[in-house]
């Protein structure tokens, strides 16, 4: 019973996500309900949730440059959609790394597009896993297929979806061996737009 109970969870799970994504093809900007908001509150969050699920690593919140201090990141965005994006970026950092591999996120403004990334000193990607890890259903680490807690393999192609319908994109660049960087980048909120409140973060020191 404990075993139907979980398949019919992930079967749940997985129509969602088909679901989330034909409507994101379909009528991407019908899926978003868009505010004035700053990554910089999705960054601190994603830093105390990677805390949470391994307090064996270094969490490192800083700017787009790894020794500046977190910077503005005004957006008009779907928060929900957008922490969705994060909570799967934190969540791949944690799966495919070993305990106690730092992680760094880095929020601001970089080159004119609000940036969030998420950096790993993890094993990296070979070229063809990077060109494929935003395909439907492809998992990098096969020997998870089937292992508990193995997603459907539509997160990151979500996650990128979630992106583009903002005017934005979701990038990954990898060495093998050498980490992996995964970067969200989004239209600066118009002037107009940019009132999104005091955002409390800490500094590139800031670490937990």
């Amino acid at each position: 019973m404990s075993r139907i109970d979980r398949e019919a969870t992930r079967l749940t799970g997985l129509t969602e996500d088909l679901l989330l994504l034909a409507q994101l093809d379909e009528d991407p900007a019908a899926q978003l309900e868009c505010a004035p908001m700053d990554l910089r509150t999705i960054a601190n969050d994603a830093r105390h949730d990677l805390r949470a699920l391994d307090p064996t690593r270094t969490v490192t919140l800083t700017g787009p440059e790894n020794h500046s201090a977190p910077g503005p990141a005004p957006v008009n965005g779907d928060e929900d959609r957008l922490r969705q994006v994060v909570t799967n970026l934190v969540g791949n950092a944690i799966a495919h790394t070993p305990p106690r591999t730092a992680v760094r996120i880095r929020v601001g403004t970089d080159g004119g597009r609000a940036v969030l990334m998420v950096e790993d000193d993890g094993p990296g990607m070979t070229d063809e896993q990077a060109e494929r890890v935003f395909d439907r259903f492809y998992r990098a680490d096969r020997a998870r297929r089937h292992s508990a807690g193995a997603g459907s393999g539509l997160g990151l192609s979500i996650a990128r979806s979630i992106a583009r319908a903002h005017g934005g994109d979701l990038v990954v660049h990898t060495v093998l061996g050498h980490g992996t960087v995964f970067s969200l980048t989004l239209p600066v909120a118009a002037s107009g737009q940019l009132d999104v409140g005091r955002v409390q973060v800490g500094d590139a020191r800031d670490t937990e």
